[in-house]
């Protein structure tokens, strides 16, 4: 992973840390509005760049993945190492939290182990100030034999000397680095590997780090190692000393699986053995109130409930601040179409101008007038929780729910983001380590009810079963929680029976830290979901939604024996559809409401009315006599609700499951798995109705 330098940048600098120690604060500090955010080549994690300059010099920062360790069982630790070790930057800045050093040393020491060249940020001081948690800035310096630099990038306290900092150690690398020592036995075992490695080595990279590796078959080291030096790098001399060295490991009754836990185990009891040296506490109590917290919020007892009330006071929310701006939206856009076919009318055929603004134009103005409100609601609220330090909690609470499935805790968070959309859900797998855990999250994301299913879920549940005079809101949300409850029951069995068949394995353990809670920036929070989320999620509807608004306006009005092509394929659907309790009508509208679950509604109105446009009616009284007047009962309303819940995800989500998966099987698989559940429960539940009724 060569970067490339140009004539204007005079250096590259790494930016190292754990989650949640404010490195992105940092970041953003020093690199202001010159930002780039993209894919590591060859990966899915992102990764953010940026330019700032000091003084007479331009230097190019690289946010590295937020990780707890480089031991590389991750994604993003595989990343972050290899950036590390091969990336050819000149200085690595490593953020910890002053609130949690202990924790945090442990990563600094592994990337001591590979690099001089680095300089220390004790982040978050601010906080660890008020926690009466004080740290000796110098007696850590001494020890590490490296630049330390005590900030609180929220406030810019500290920036100035970090920017000097980098500026001086990126032109003079630091020489008394602290290394760690193992036993007088592993110690040797690294010598003889070594020895082998002489000359052989580019400059940048620590031979003795690289020794220890080639002991413990890290394979992923391997492969990165054949990247940077080339094929045939490990040849007879290299792979010979390897032997030799674990041959007197085993001679020393030392297991090469032992390694690893030998290396983890001392960096731990040194992380301890500084971390008790250089910080003294004010007060014993400093993390009372987290505590105290912690104590009701992952709690046996009422950890969950008040993770369910939470969600619904955000769905609640999230439903009622929606109707107005979608309203107004839908008022705005449709406000303005006949001039623009008017317009249009002047310079293109008629048929033309139709197609244009009949149905390009007023399916896009459906998806966003539908998806944006809620959504803007929806993330700025989720990204609060995560700024707050509340979903680590969520993570927690079901972790061993998702443990009797066989798969991962994490998999609560990926889930989480499904509510907004799933495409989001779907690309927040990638937190998960394990590949199989991570594609069972993947592929069960969609049992999770994104908010542009939850206007068909609203309006079905307002007509059929609270009234349609009725603003009993309340009654309505607790409706739709049980709908998502099901959901989620659907996301557990599915994640056990996967892990059962097609994905089978043991749950891996992994290590969830509950972070401290803090003040959010509400500002930034606003920025973050409305820039990372909701413009991406609505970017990706639109650019499908222009080819489907085509094929619904040329199904719904080129004719073929006096019927339109949407009348002849939803009678074809008519005998399948009514299996579900369903009719041809509705199934062919979520066959067309692929590209956006929001058009769905629409498209059944349309169809309805012969109307040959999108249509949509604001009187839920008229709208509901329509739907009877149509068939429609209450039989028809739970199924359709059901196949709302379990179906195909939209393209968007598939195209990000393509993205991630890199693969057409497990695409292919994720949509398969809830059509087929849909298609079954429904089944039932019509059969159960028509033996009952």
């Amino acid at each position: 992973m060569k970067i490339l330098k140009n004539n204007s940048i005079d250096k590259v600098i790494a930016l190292a840390g754990n989650p949640n120690v404010g490195k992105s604060t940092v970041f953003n500090a020093l690199t202001g509005l010159h930002q780039h955010t993209g894919n590591w080549p060859g990966k899915t994690v992102k990764n953010a760049s940026g330019l700032f300059r000091y003084q007479e010099h331009f230097y190019k920062i690289y946010d590295l993945p937020g990780i707890y360790s480089i031991l590389a069982h991750s994604e993003e630790e595989v990343v972050a190492r290899d950036f590390i070790c091969f990336g050819e930057s000149d200085l690595t800045v490593i953020v910890v939290d002053a609130c949690s050093l202990m924790r945090n040393l442990n990563l600094v020491l592994q990337i001591t182990e590979i690099t001089s060249n680095i300089i220390l940020c004790v982040n978050l001081i601010d906080e660890a100030n008020k926690k009466k948690i004080n740290i000796d800035i110098e007696l850590l310096k001494e020890i590490l034999g490296i630049e330390v630099i005590a900030t609180s990038a929220r406030s810019g306290k500290g920036l100035e000397h970090l920017a000097s900092a980098i500026d001086k150690y990126s032109f003079e690398p630091n020489k008394d680095v602290y290394k760690v020592q193992y036993s007088r036995h592993l110690e040797k075992a690294i010598s003889i590997v070594e020895g082998s490695l002489k000359n052989k080595l580019k400059s940048n990279l620590n031979s003795r780090w690289v020794a220890l590796n080639l002991l413990k078959e890290d394979n992923e080291l391997f492969e990165s190692i054949d990247n940077y030096l080339g094929q045939g790098f490990l040849d007879k001399e290299i792979l010979k000393s390897i032997s030799l060295a674990r041959e007197y490991l085993l001679e020393k009754e030392i297991e090469i699986t032992e390694i690893e836990d030998i290396v983890v185990e001392r960096i731990n009891n040194i992380a301890e053995e500084i971390s008790n040296k250089v910080t003294s506490y004010g007060k014993k109590n400093y993390n009372k109130r987290d505590r105290l917290l912690d104590k009701i919020l992952t709690n046996k007892i009422t950890g969950i409930p008040i993770m369910m009330l939470l969600f619904g006071f955000i769905f609640w929310l999230t439903i009622e601040g929606a109707n107005y701006p979608s309203s107004l939206l839908n008022k705005m856009f449709f406000s303005v179409e006949e001039l623009l076919f008017n317009f249009c009318s002047y310079f293109l055929p008629n048929w033309f101008s139709n197609l244009l603004i009949y149905g390009v134009y007023r399916t896009l103005a459906w998806v966003v007038s539908v998806m944006l409100p809620p959504m803007m609601i929806f993330f700025p609220l989720f990204t609060l929780l995560e700024d707050l330090g509340y979903l680590p909690r969520i993570a927690f609470n079901v972790d061993k729910v998702f443990k009797k499935c066989s798969s991962c805790g994490k998999q609560a968070l990926t889930m989480a983001m499904g509510f907004g959309c799933n495409a989001v859900g779907v690309c927040g797998a990638r937190i998960i380590d394990s590949p199989r855990e991570r594609l069972i999250a993947i592929i069960t994301n969609s049992f999770v009810p994104c908010n542009g299913r939850f206007p068909t879920l609203i309006a079905i549940i307002t007509m059929f079963f609270v009234g349609v005079n009725s603003n009993n809101s309340i009654l309505s949300v607790a409706i739709l929680m049980s709908v998502i409850l099901l959901g989620i029951l659907m996301t557990f069995i599915v994640s056990k029976l996967l892990s059962m068949t097609i994905l089978k394995g043991i749950p891996s353990s992994f290590t969830l830290e509950l972070p401290p809670y803090r003040r959010p920036q509400v500002g930034k929070v606003i920025i973050r979901s409305v820039l990372d989320r909701t413009i991406f999620v609505l970017g990706r509807a639109v650019t499908i939604a222009i080819p489907a608004g085509i094929v619904i306006w040329v199904l719904a009005n080129v004719s073929y024996n006096g019927l339109s092509l949407l009348l002849h394929v939803s009678n074809f659907l008519n005998p399948f559809a009514s299996i579900l309790g369903m009719d041809g009508i509705i199934l062919l509208a979520f066959i067309l409401g692929f590209p956006a679950n929001e058009i769905v509604m629409p498209i059944i109105i349309m169809s309805y009315m012969a109307t040959g446009n999108l249509t949509d009616f604001t009187n839920l009284a008229d709208l509901k006599l329509l739907l009877v007047n149509n068939g429609w009962t209450i039989t028809t309303a739970i199924s359709i609700m059901i196949f709302s819940l379990m179906h195909w995800p939209c393209s968007t989500t598939c195209l990000t499951i393509k993205k991630e998966t890199k693969s057409n099987k497990w695409t292919l698989i994720s949509i398969l798995i809830p059509t087929l559940c849909g298609i079954i429960i429904c089944t039932a539940l019509n059969l159960l109705f028509k033996i009952m009724l």
